[in-house]
């Protein structure tokens, strides 16, 4: 059962450390989970880790993380190659794909080699619930501050921009995260930004923002706009709900 229309869970979080394995599902991927409205049998999640390179460490982690969370867990693997000739078919066939954090400059890179915006595209119109974090929730967006290229972040503009507004993620835990997002929307650079502390989720029905989530108590999300009459920035803290 899809979800009832196109929704991307966007975040900063998502995982936590494992009573017996290394990591568990946090409380925003149950979130992403509740969302596709799967009833009666495991819900189906793709892992895709081509930001961090397709670690197989990691492929390994999230899979352990579903047996544990009740979840069959697949992995989109694009180094060395894929999975299958049919790259539609396999994520068309889960209900959540979970995007992992890494290098997003490199993520959008090999995506674009391999088709994956226009697949993941029809994956969010069937219903496919969308999520991921860091590297996961900016490349959804139009663009946002990385450190793809260096400990100095710069702005990235060639999201996939299913969502027209830029992304910041780890707004709280990287001191330089929210100056060069308010310095790339006061300059036009980013268009509307859309920031998340760690544990915090950006909840999307169609292309509209309807609710921030957070797994973690006080972490916060935020909106950043462009003043045109002064060429500044000017940033609000936006309601977010407790999960």
């Amino acid at each position: 059962m899809p979800a009832e229309q196109p929704t991307i869970l966007a975040t900063s979080g998502g995982l936590r450390s494992g009573r017996r394995t290394f990591v568990e599902f946090g409380k925003l991927i149950h979130f992403a989970l509740d969302l596709s409205g799967v009833e009666g049998r495991r819900p189906r999640l793709c892992h895709v880790g081509t930001a961090g390179g397709d670690q197989r460490h990691m492929n390994a982690n999230m899979a352990e993380a579903g047996m544990v969370a009740g979840v069959d867990v697949s992995i989109l693997n694009l180094f060395t190659m894929p999975p299958t000739d049919d790259l539609e078919d396999f994520v068309l066939s889960h209900d959540v794909v979970w995007v992992g954090g890494g290098s997003v400059a490199n993520l959008l890179a090999v995506w674009e080699v391999h088709g994956l915006g226009a697949v993941f595209r029809k994956a969010w119109e069937a219903g496919v619930v969308l999520s991921g974090v860091s590297a996961g929730s900016i490349c959804w967006h139009a663009g946002g501050a990385t450190d793809s290229f260096g400990p100095d972040l710069r702005i990235v503009t060639n999201g996939l921009g299913f969502l027209p507004y830029g992304n910041g993620v780890h707004y709280d835990s990287e001191e330089t995260r929210r100056p060069k997002i308010h310095e790339a929307v006061a300059a036009g650079v980013l268009p509307t930004t859309y920031c998340t502390d760690d544990g915090v989720g950006l909840l999307y029905r169609g292309t509209e923002l309807v609710e921030a989530v957070t797994e973690r108590q006080g972490s916060g999300a935020y909106v950043v706009v462009r003043e045109d009459s002064s060429a500044t920035a000017q940033e609000e803290k936006l309601d977010t709900r407790l999960l």
